[in-house]
């Protein structure tokens, strides 16, 4: 596996496809593919919340957040760090929706490589003292439950109450019928596995609690920059989630979102998605500087018990169903849009391909596979 990484913005090198191991025509298909299939959600993506994109009555569906409209289709893949292919604005600060909780499970990591969280199995509320963790329901959430979405925290954060993702199904399309936000007796912490939006705002929240300083700073100076990112992100909470935190000097911080759910997030370019996705291809390496560490890139990366696709807020793929043309060491950070990040490390691959239909992400990465020689 070569060590090369781009430099600084457009300081990046590029590979003929023929010499990356792609038949070029090939190539060309999987991208008119991805820019063929684009997403059928709203370019004004307030009026695509709006018009009940999370099948949310209100006030339970009011945008809390910023948003904007979104770009024309776009996508770079990587092969070796070296871009072999790219269409679209890349270098667009597009929402991304809930490839943002991947980057929640990085500054996850760096709170455990710097000790701040001990030991992720041991209960939240030992280290957070804010009222969230001390009902009987929550008593034993640990911070593994919260990156693994098993954590059955029940409660109201932000005027949004956990009952809003309850019987979440995430293969429906929007405006299906669907019991979401209707009650479910819930288990106890680590016994069910539900993707719940509040509960990963409620990490977010946990995470700002012990780090003492906004997220998106921590993530900017121990990840963005050093990596070479641009300056064009930028990661957003909601109108009502600033916060005083202990040891932050009495001013109100942001606690960011785990997504858009209801506006906010991370709004960042393509190009900057693909430096991230290289760093976990590379095991958490960038050159030759460590940024996390490998033992949190496996734990991201390894199925959890109830959910096999599903690590530390990473999807995963390795029973081949989740993506049947990815290999099973294949692994993604993936958004409404759709957004998504495909990393391979076996194949040394990194892809972005952003504003693409759902049902048809696993074309594109046919499509990808089939062009290799």
């Amino acid at each position: 596996m070569t060590d090369y990484v781009p430099g600084t913005g457009d300081d990046w090198a590029r590979i003929e496809p023929r010499d990356a191991g792609f038949d070029p025509s090939g190539l060309e298909a999987a991208m008119a593919f991805a820019v063929d299939h684009e997403s059928t959600m709203n370019r004004d993506i307030a009026k695509a919340l709006e018009g009940g994109h999370f099948s949310e009555p209100p006030p339970l569906g009011d945008i809390i957040g910023p948003t904007a409209p979104r770009g024309d289709p776009s996508g770079i893949i990587l092969r070796g760090g070296r871009i072999v292919a790219e269409w679209g604005p890349t270098h667009r600060a597009d929402m991304t929706f809930s490839v943002t909780k991947s980057y929640l499970s990085i500054i996850a990591g760096l709170a455990v490589d710097d000790r701040i969280i001990p030991d992720i199995r041991h209960p939240v509320g030992e280290l957070v003292d804010d009222g969230g963790f001390e009902a009987e329901q929550n008593r034993a959430i640990t911070w593994e439950h919260l990156l693994q979405q098993t954590s059955e925290w029940e409660g109201t954060l932000f005027g949004k109450p956990d009952l809003v993702d309850r019987h979440r199904q995430l293969d429906l399309p929007p405006g299906a019928p669907s019991k979401k936000g209707t009650h479910r007796d819930l288990q106890p912490p680590g016994a069910f596995w539900e993707y719940n939006d509040v509960r990963v705002n409620r990490l977010s929240l946990a995470l700002l609690r012990v780090l003492r300083r906004p997220l998106p700073e921590i993530l900017r100076r121990r990840i963005m920059d050093p990596i070479g990112a641009s300056d064009d992100w930028s990661w957003h909470g909601y109108i009502n989630s600033w916060v005083e935190v202990a040891g932050g000097g009495g001013q109100p911080m942001p606690s960011v979102s785990g997504g858009a759910h209801w506006g906010g997030g991370l709004f960042i370019p393509a190009r900057d998605h693909a430096r991230v996705g290289l760093l976990m291809q590379r095991g958490g390496q960038w050159g030759g500087r460590r940024l996390l560490s490998e033992d949190w890139v496996k734990a991201c990366t390894t199925p959890s018990a109830l959910n096999p696709h599903y690590g530390y807020l990473w999807w995963l793929n390795g029973d081949g169903k989740h993506y049947p043309s990815a290999p099973a060491s294949s692994f993604f950070a993936m958004g409404v849009g759709s957004n998504v990040i495909w990393i391979d490390p076996t194949l040394d691959l990194v892809a972005v391909v952003r504003w693409i239909d759902k049902p048809h992400v696993d074309g594109f990465i046919r499509q990808v596979m089939a062009a290799r020689t």
